[in-house]
């Protein structure tokens, strides 16, 4: 079972107290995909950070198993002012009320889907969402959209970039980018790329995820590959911060990447989880070294850091060893 994470003393600093969106802050604040890694991010953070505006207004969560999720995340759903809806994102019910702000963040992380539901969830369910933002009376959006609209690159990706997306999770994703400017609202867009956390699923596609949970295993770390394409990694909290600093401060309508711009191979980061985590797994690469550049899944981050004034307070070797420090649920 996931748990919550138990962060040390400059973890618990992390917020100062001053509020970036004014005095009295937001009132209402609607999520969809709030069960999912980001949305219990986000609660794990709330939860720890009672000082935080944020934290004081009320979360109305999507989720389509409510139920589920508190038996198994009781210390994330048991904070003054948090309540579910249940439903698909494609056809939830609309809670009733007006809203102060929506994240859409539900989009499958699942790769055994076929295109067409892929393209379903994120499709539809933003004309969904948008809907729901009528009727909420809700004109600011923010949509997590991700690294992968703009295609498979050998360079670290920057918002100016030409998007040439090539999966049906990516194609999606721009749509859906396009489709809430074109509305006319005030749309934040997070272009967000890699991360890690204590609520990583580490038994799906998730490359160091799958290597933390090797190490405790204690199995061999295998890399499909050659070991040779760049990753980076923002932690969780990290992530939560400069979700919201989007929300608050971003340009409606101007894409910001999310993530870490500190990059290293897959085989350095196997290295890097096994020496962090003082195992002694072997690690076995299946992959045989080729002439072609190694791919890059990175982000150009200057913008966000700029406009926004957000910056990377946990380095990978802590955001890897605080996603195995939990502590009670």
């Amino acid at each position: 079972m996931n748990r919550a994470v138990s962060p040390d003393a400059a973890s618990r600093n992390r917020f100062d107290g001053r509020s970036e969106i004014g005095q009295i802050g937001p009132k209402r604040l609607f999520i969809t995909g709030g069960t999912g890694f980001f949305g219990k991010s986000m609660l794990d953070y709330r939860l720890r950070h009672p000082e935080w505006p944020w934290a004081k207004a009320e979360w109305v969560i999507l989720s389509r198993s409510p139920e589920r999720f508190a038996a198994e995340h009781a210390c994330l759903v048991n904070q003054p002012g948090v309540s579910f809806v249940a439903g698909d994102v494609r056809d939830f019910a609309f809670p009733s009320g007006s809203f102060d702000a929506i994240i859409h963040a539900a989009t499958s992380a699942v790769t055994t889907l076929s295109d067409a539901e892929m393209t379903s969830v994120i499709m539809d369910g933003a004309q969904h969402v948008m809907e729901f933002a009528r009727t909420a009376e809700c004109d600011k959006i923010l949509f997590t959209s991700s690294g992968a609209v703009y295609g498979p690159r050998v360079a670290p990706a920057a918002e100016d970039d030409a998007c040439e997306p090539a999966t049906a999770y990516g194609k999606g994703k721009l749509a859906v980018e396009r489709l809430l400017v074109d509305a006319g609202l005030d749309v934040k867009l997070a272009r967000c790329f890699a991360f890690v956390g204590p609520y990583l699923n580490r038994g799906i596609h998730y490359a160091i995820g799958n290597f933390i949970q090797n190490c405790l295993d204690g199995k061999p770390i295998v890399i499909n590959g050659d070991g040779t394409p760049y990753r980076s990694y923002l932690y969780a909290d990290d992530l939560v911060e400069w979700l919201f600093a989007v929300l608050e401060k971003g340009v409606s309508g101007r894409p910001y990447n999310v993530g870490s711009d500190v990059a290293l191979p897959i085989k350095e980061l196997a290295d890097k989880v096994r020496a962090v985590l003082e195992t002694g797994n072997a690690i076995c690469i299946k992959g045989e070294a080729t002439a072609q550049r190694p791919s890059v899944y990175v982000p150009v981050v200057e913008r966000a850091k700029s406009e926004l004034g957000v910056n990377i307070k946990i380095d990978l070797e802590e955001a890897i060893r605080l996603s195995v420090k939990v502590s009670g649920s």
